[in-house]
C-alpha cells in the first residue's frame, strides 16, 4: 500500500479511524460514452471482508505528482462470489478523469473503506425526489434500484449530450437538463416543478454550489422536512 505521508491529512485522519485498505487490480475498460467510462476490477478481498449495501461507496487515491488524493467512488455490480466490482468514471477533470483513460489490465490502484451504512426509513415515505449528475449517477442508480417501485422524480444535469444516452434506472422517470450558468438550469428545472413533498425523501449530490441550492429548494418550495433530505457534494464547482 502506498505511504501514508504521501496521503497527507486525510490519509493521517482514516488510519486513525482504522479505514482498511485494499489493492484493486484493473481487468477491462468500456466506454459508456466520450465522456464516461466503467473500469472493471479484481477487487483484492473487499468483497468478502464486508456486507455490501445499496449505495455502498469507497475512497480511490490517486497520484499527482508526490502526493495521493483520494476521490470517492460508488461501486457497480459488485460480484462478492468472484470478488469483482466496477467503477465508473465521469470525466470532467482532476487527477481521477487523467488516471481512468490511461488505466490498463493489470494496472492497480490503492482504496480505503471506512465504512457506510444504507437503510430504507420506516414507515417508508410516499416517494422520493433525486436529483444529480454523471458523477453521481452510480450512486442515483444503486438507490433507484434498492427503493424498487416506490415513485421517484429525477433530475440529471448533463454537461455533454451523450450523457443523455448513458444508463439510467427506471429511465421513464428522469428529466435531463443541460448545464447551464454552473448549474443555475438544474435548479430551476427542480424549483419549477416543485409540489408539497412534506412524505417524500430528497436526495441531492451534485456540484457543491448546485447541491446546497437544490437542498434549499427541497426545504422552502417541496416542503420537505430536514430530517428527509441527504445532499451530499460529490465535487466542488
Amino acid at each position: 500500500m502506498s505511504d501514508v505521508p504521501l496521503r497527507g491529512f486525510q490519509g493521517a485522519v482514516l488510519k486513525l479511524l482504522r479505514a482498511s485498505d485494499y489493492q484493486l487490480t484493473v481487468t477491462g475498460c468500456r466506454e459508456l460514452s466520450p465522456h464516461y467510462l466503467r473500469l472493471s476490477f479484481d477487487a483484492g478481498g473487499l468483497l468478502t471482508d464486508r456486507p455490501l449495501h445499496p449505495t455502498m461507496w469507497i475512497r480511490m487515491w490517486f497520484a499527482d505528482g508526490e502526493k495521493l488524493h483520494q476521490r470517492g467512488y460508488t461501486l457497480v455490480d459488485p460480484n462478492i462470489e468472484a470478488d469483482t466490482v466496477d467503477i465508473e468514471f465521469a470525466l470532467h477533470g482532476g487527477v481521477a478523469s487523467r488516471w481512468a483513460p490511461e488505466a490498463r489490465p493489470g494496472d492497480t490502484i490503492d482504496v480505503t473503506v471506512l465504512g457506510s451504512n444504507f437503510t430504507l426509513p420506516e414507515p417508508a415515505h410516499k416517494g422520493y425526489v433525486i436529483v444529480g449528475d454523471t458523477a453521481s449517477l452510480p450512486a442515483i442508480n444503486s438507490r433507484l434500484s434498492a427503493i424498487g417501485n416506490a415513485p421517484a422524480r429525477v433530475f440529471l444535469e448533463a454537461a455533454h449530450d451523450d450523457d443523455k444516452q448513458l444508463p439510467v434506472a427506471r429511465s421513464a422517470d428522469v428529466v435531463w437538463v443541460d448545464r447551464k450558468n454552473s448549474g443555475e438550469a438544474l435548479v430551476e428545472a427542480v424549483a419549477s416543478s416543485a409540489f408539497v413533498a412534506t412524505d417524500h425523501f430528497g436526495w441531492v449530490a451534485c456540484d457543491n454550489r448546485t447541491t446546497r441550492a437544490v437542498a434549499k429548494v427541497f426545504r422552502d418550495d417541496y416542503k420537505i422536512p430536514r430530517k428527509s433530505i441527504k445532499a451530499q457534494a460529490y465535487w466542488v464547482a
